[in-house]
């Protein structure tokens, strides 16, 4: 008789059970995505609370075995969410905080892609773009299963923002937000739509021709996650919940498009660095790039965000 435990479906690890890590198992379980949540923490006190604290409530949600281990219990994974790293503190340059967690990275991939060598690798840790590009050198997985959580967040923010701005439910505004996670982050307003139009003319008909303030609606984006941070300490329940949905796509194989780091593999002139662009999400993480036509001056953007990017790479050891 085979004593090897079957497997018995989805399971999903989780690397770092600090806010970030915990909120995104929180919302896994409450929306039944898995048959098994592993929580993985160098504080081991720390992921057994946060998973008996979950399991504790198994009676409401669907049924998911919630549990504490090693890296070496990542083994079978579906999927692996990496949440590691420490935050940026005041006074921290970025490049400083890019040096110790490409460093946690680089220490932690080798032993996940030996316990789940086909697993799809969720990067949330930040510099979200730096660390998955770290983590495509340092584990020898296929890129296309690496992917950054990027600027699926900042999407949302955008979509949220113009959607209060109109008022209209933020599910009929569509855009991207493309580019690093950060300062250089591009939005291409030529790809901005509401109900099937481009932004203007939803203006011009419903909005008896009110304009968009394009300059305060990027100040907006790109300041919401410090905006809370300054009134709560840290940002964890939407980023939880652009993680989730990333999980369903890859799990349901929906075909979703998703703008997420990856190898950009020089598209729109970019060049050896990890930075987010559409890509339909499915089974086994990026199916393939989507790559909407954008102006001259939103692509020189996002080349300028590219470079921005590959300058942090050439003074870190990656």
């Amino acid at each position: 008789m085979n004593n090897a435990v079957s497997k018995r479906g989805t399971k999903i690890t989780v690397l770092g059970t600090g806010s970030v890590g915990a909120t995104i198992a929180y919302t896994l379980a409450l929306e039944g995505l898995c048959s098994e949540i592993l929580l993985v923490d160098i504080d081991e006190k720390k992921a057994e609370g946060e998973a008996m604290d979950i399991r504790q409530g198994k009676a409401f949600c669907p049924e998911t075995d919630i549990r504490s281990g090693k890296a070496e219990d990542a083994e079978g994974s579906d999927i692996v969410i990496i949440t590691v790293g420490i935050a940026r503190r005041p006074g921290q340059t970025r490049i400083d905080l890019a040096k110790t967690n490409v460093g946690i990275i680089n220490s932690v991939m080798p032993d996940l892609a030996k316990a789940a060598p086909d697993a799809v690798y969720i990067i949330v840790s930040n510099p979200v773009d730096i660390l998955t590009y770290a983590a495509v050198k340092s584990s020898g997985i296929d890129p296309h299963r690496i992917i950054g959580s990027g600027t699926m967040l900042d999407s949302s923010r955008l979509r949220t923002c113009l959607a209060s701005y109109i008022n209209v439910s933020a599910q009929n505004v569509h855009g991207y937000v493309l580019g690093e996670h950060g300062d250089t982050s591009v939005i291409p307003w030529s790809l901005v739509s509401v109900a099937g139009m481009p932004i203007d003319d939803f203006c011009s008909i419903s909005q008896q021709g009110v304009q968009i303030k394009r300059e305060e609606i990027e100040e907006e984006v790109r300041t919401a996650g410090a905006k809370v941070i300054s009134m709560k300490g840290a940002t964890y329940y939407a980023v939880a919940m652009s993680v989730k949905q990333l999980c369903e796509g890859i799990i349901r194989d929906s075909g979703a498009i998703a703008t997420v780091s990856c190898l950009t593999e020089g598209r729109y002139g970019t060049k050896d660095v990890c930075l987010s662009l559409p890509y339909v999400i499915g089974a086994g993480g990026i199916k393939r790039a989507f790559c909407p036509i954008l102006l001259p001056e939103e692509q020189e953007k996002l080349v300028k965000s590219s470079e921005a990017l590959r300058s942090v790479i050439d003074q870190l050891s990656i």
